[in-house]
């Protein structure tokens, strides 16, 4: 049976680099390109550095996240990445000027922050009258803490009651331990769950491994839908509640 539903975040709840064009508006650096002048800003004020050379390590330093996170199942924070940077580098940082450059990097997607997906709060406040809800993400650069913000900005938060975050768990998706977090939280085995994301590997063929029922989601990003196991397809929110009761009912 379906007792319970979680939720990936980003391009499932957040639409992702939304607020890039903000940015841009603002006359603002993107995203990427701000992460790797802010830690150069940082370091040439204590010393002077190339910034050729900070944007190497920079970008070294995302690769080997991106293997542990893809290989490993383990997100680093950024105070972990930003430290391997520095340690490539041979610099240190001052302890309030190190600080202040991961709090920067943690906080720049509620500064400006992206939005919702298009009915999202609709959809999570019928499934939230029938179904616990909970969320179960990565977090890549904004930790929990800020990705609970977000969803308290954005009127989301009170529809959940667990959220699992990689920062928090100590593994990221598809590992078993963020599923059993947020089955935990819910009072539900983990084969009563159902996830709802947008990639196959990880929100579909990861909950799958668990005994779970999935729904890949396609509103704003549809790459895995030639590809997917899934168990349902979502293209827009107004029509998830009914997957969604489709869905439990076959599973009884």
């Amino acid at each position: 049976m379906i007792k319970a539903i979680t939720f990936d975040l980003w391009d499932t709840v957040i639409h992702d680099d939304s607020d890039e064009p903000k940015r841009a508006a603002r006359g603002l650096r993107s995203k990427r390109e701000e992460r790797r002048h802010m830690l150069w800003e940082a370091l040439n004020r204590v010393e002077p550095v190339d910034y050729a050379n900070v944007t190497l390590a920079y970008d070294v330093g995302e690769a080997a996240f991106n293997h542990v996170w893809h290989d490993q199942f383990v997100t680093w924070t950024v105070h972990e990445r930003i430290s391997v940077i520095l340690r490539g580098l041979r610099r240190e940082l001052p302890r309030a000027v190190f600080d202040d450059v991961v709090a920067r990097h943690e906080e720049m997607e509620t500064d400006i922050a992206p939005d919702p997906i298009e009915g999202v709060g609709e959809a999570l406040e019928t499934l939230s009258r029938t179904y616990p809800l909970a969320v179960v993400s990565d977090a890549i650069v904004s930790p929990g803490r800020c990705l609970r913000k977000w969803l308290e900005m954005h009127g989301l938060k009170h529809h959940f009651s667990g959220f699992a975050f990689s920062d928090e768990v100590g593994h990221s998706k598809p590992h078993r331990d963020m599923f059993a977090s947020a089955a935990g939280q819910l009072g539900v085995k983990i084969e009563e769950l159902v996830h709802i994301g947008d990639r196959d590997h990880n929100d579909i063929k990861g909950a799958h491994r668990l005994g779970m029922k999935a729904i890949l989601f396609t509103a704003t990003r549809a790459d895995d839908q030639a590809i997917t196991t899934a168990d349902a397809i979502c293209e827009r929110y107004p029509d998830l509640p009914g997957i969604v009761d489709a869905l439990a009912a076959g599973a009884r």
